[in-house]
């Protein structure tokens, strides 16, 4: 089939981050971009004023009068639950019913496609990347797992000769893209609720791996046949050293197999987005990008939204990250204090998902034992039912902390205003960006 030559393009959970790229991929193309979710949020009201018909009630009244068969295809996510009204009315009429990772597929077959896979930091790599490729005005669209901030937007559109793709591991999604290169970010547990073991986790990705026609890119450390290594201070293909702080922020040079870059300067703090640029500088390098190119994009670079986004007001630090995964949250702790020694840190975070929670409890404790005081909020359930005995108060008690305590995403301002500290940081990747635009407005009036 071709997947472009449709009237409607009928999203179910338009206000997901993979979703709404797709829908501003479509609603480019002149095409009509209608479809539901369950929450009214900043994205789907970015996403109506763009021109893209969202509801927010599962009733099938709803639905565009000028829908048929023929001219419509639909698109949903497998979050939607499988009693849902709307998703039902389309399968039961025999409407083009697909999954969001066979939509991105089928639009990046027909490209040179760049997937970016990883349990940690694919969209940050991918966001460089599309960064670069878009500074160096490759014939490019790529398809991100977040706002980046250079553009306000998750898709960066210039082209449709090459694709970079976020290549997501959940329900094996990314086993749909037909990619000619890829980079590999990590192979971390996660996701267990889905793969069940660990070693299923590692065997997707050396199946993703296996995929790649051309070239793999891995962070060194993973285990991957026939693929460059990129990494910092290490004995990789692609090797970050020199390593420098000038006026806050990262400066270093890059040994390739091609030569050397000097004074490869970054925006973004933490040695983990050192590891992100320099996987997004091997693919670029690797595409022929001018070393002049890469330089002028990694140091324009501004970030991601929910990526270590970081502001100062009125002397106090505020850092607001979508850290879900105890690597994760480890990197984003790591930073701040690397950033800002000898300060104390509040951290506010929201575990995401019961299962979550429960498979890696000791592994989040000794992350948010790093911590100086700690506001724990409730767990977000997003796809899940409760666990008996999986709570926030559970995972509270393993920590090791003097200050710590539980709160609901309602009050945890409130607490928030009691506590004494030097840098605030919340993380999560539920709910609670909710709370990022009333903390700024609290800290600008202290």
């Amino acid at each position: 089939m071709n997947i472009l030559d449709k009237t409607y393009y009928y999203f179910i959970g338009a206000g997901g981050i993979g979703m709404s790229a797709l829908e501003r991929f479509f609603l480019s193309l002149g095409k009509n971009v209608v479809g539901y979710d369950k929450t009214e949020t900043e994205l789907t009201s970015q996403l109506i004023l763009e021109g893209i018909n969202i509801h927010f009630e599962d009733n099938i009244d709803l639905i565009p009068k000028g829908i048929t068969q023929e001219n419509t295809l639909v698109i949903y996510t497998p979050a939607v639950p499988k009693d849902h009204l709307e998703l039902n009315y389309f399968l039961t009429n025999d409407f083009k019913v697909m999954k969001r990772s066979e939509v991105l597929g089928e639009i990046t077959k027909h490209t040179y496609n760049i997937g970016v896979a990883g349990t940690h930091g694919k969209t940050t790599t991918s966001s460089i990347l599309g960064h670069i490729l878009k500074v160096a005005n490759v014939e490019c669209t790529a398809f991100l797992g977040g706002i980046a901030e250079n553009y306000d937007s998750n898709i960066i559109l210039n082209g449709s000769k090459y694709t970079v793709a976020e290549a997501d591991e959940f329900d094996r999604s990314f086993l749909k893209l037909s990619p000619k290169l890829a980079i590999i970010t990590s192979d971390d547990a996660d996701h267990l609720d889905i793969y069940g073991e660990r070693d299923e986790v590692k065997k997707s990705f050396q199946e993703f791996g296996a995929i790649v026609e051309e070239k793999l890119f891995v962070r060194k450390g993973l285990e991957f046949n026939n693929a460059y290594t990129y990494g910092v201070d290490v004995d990789a293909d692609y090797n970050a050293y020199n390593v420098r702080i000038i006026d806050g922020h990262y400066v270093f040079d890059v040994q390739t197999p091609n030569g050397s870059l000097k004074d490869v300067g970054i925006l973004l703090p933490g040695y983990h987005n050192m590891e992100n640029a320099v996987g997004a500088l091997a693919v670029a390098d690797y595409m022929g990008v001018p070393y002049e190119k890469i330089k002028e994009a990694l140091s324009t670079f501004i970030g991601v939204k929910r990526r270590f986004n970081r502001l100062e007001i009125n002397d106090k630090i505020y850092i607001d990250d979508y850290a879900h995964h105890p690597t994760e949250l480890d990197a984003a702790i790591r930073s701040v204090r690397e950033l800002y020694p000898g300060k104390k840190i509040l951290g506010v975070f929201q575990p995401h998902l019961f299962t979550r929670t429960r498979d890696f409890a000791d592994d989040f404790a000794k992350s948010l034992s790093k911590l100086d005081s700690l506001i724990l909020l409730d767990i977000y359930p997003a796809r899940e039912l409760p666990i008996e005995g999986i709570t926030s108060n559970f995972l509270l008690e393993k920590v090791d902390l003097q200050e710590k305590l539980v709160s609901s995403l309602d009050n945890s301002l409130n607490e928030i205003k009691k506590q004494d500290f030097d840098v605030l940081l919340t993380v999560g990747a539920g709910n609670i960006d909710t709370i990022v635009k009333p903390i700024k407005k609290w800290l600008s009036e202290a």
